[in-house]
């Protein structure tokens, strides 16, 4: 069986066990650094030294060890869904092994309350300050914060049950995983700004209780966002920051004001502990 021909058979199968957003990512990264290296060979004729070779021209081109790896278990995936459908008999993907590791220093800017402050003030738009503000004191993820409508806010408690997507047709889907659906109480600062914010969509568009927390009728562009977010930070003469560092400088705040570890890796939706260590904890 040919290569390319095998692939539009398991992007189908794969369709039907990822979520979308997730599919859509793999297959945009299968498409440009799996592909390109195998199209027109037929899938019985690819050695491990083909395997061996296409690892090299993926080292050269220096992405981090979990892009990598990512590419590695999408590419074993497809190997077993080819052992699956009797093409081949090995994985000769899962035998050549992941890709070596190499040392990295990761880096992330994190903002203190006081930056925070400075760049927030830098916004003149309230609907943006008010999905900064709601990311920097609870950390959620950008997706999750552009999916929240009214419905999920009941009594001063938000209720996290969708992630949007961020690229393509930016339909709400269900959140990362089951560790991320969550809830958790508002302080009566970020009530009120809720409130403020409902009632310009009232005067704006009728009364509803479905609108975006943060857009009223449609969500928050996510490259709106980000050019709005560059003028603060210009303005403000502050580190560049991205939206989801937005998310670690929650983490490190409360973890300088030794909030319980267990108790930040719920509020961030992770399941387990290590995670919040290894990831946010810089």
């Amino acid at each position: 069986m040919n290569f390319e021909e095998v692939y539009e058979e398991f992007k189908i199968y794969a369709m039907k066990r990822h979520k979308k957003q997730s599919f859509i990512t793999l297959s945009v990264d299968f498409n440009n650094h799996i592909l390109p290296y195998f199209k027109g060979k037929n899938l019985v004729e690819i050695t491990k030294n083909d395997i061996i070779a296409w690892q090299n021209n993926i080292l050269d081109l220096n992405f981090s060890n979990s892009y990598n790896s990512k590419l590695y278990s999408f590419f074993c995936t497809f190997m077993k869904y080819c052992i699956l459908c009797g093409y081949i008999t090995d994985n000769l993907v899962l035998m050549v092994g992941n890709f070596p590791h190499k040392i990295e220093q990761k880096e992330h800017c994190i903002y203190t309350l006081s930056q925070f402050l400075k760049f927030r003030k830098n916004i003149d738009n309230y609907i943006y300050k008010s999905y900064f503000t709601f990311m920097y004191f609870y950390g959620t993820r950008p997706g999750e914060t552009m999916a929240l409508r009214f419905s999920d806010y009941s009594k001063g408690i938000i209720f996290i049950n969708h992630n949007l997507q961020r690229k393509g047709t930016r339909e709400l889907d269900t959140p990362k995983n089951i560790y991320s659906l969550r809830h958790f109480k508002i302080n009566l600062f970020m009530r009120i700004i809720l409130y403020r914010l409902k009632l310009s969509y009232i005067k704006s568009y009728g009364k509803g209780n479905d609108y975006f927390i943060f857009g009223g009728n449609k969500p928050l562009s996510p490259t709106t966002i980000d050019r709005i977010k560059m003028e603060a930070i210009k303005k403000s003469k502050l580190p560049y920051i991205t939206q989801h560092e937005f998310r670690h400088s929650y983490c490190s705040r409360n973890i300088r004001k030794k909030v319980p570890i267990a108790a930040v890796a719920k509020s961030l939706g992770h399941g387990r502990i290590s995670t919040t260590l290894d990831i946010y904890t810089h």
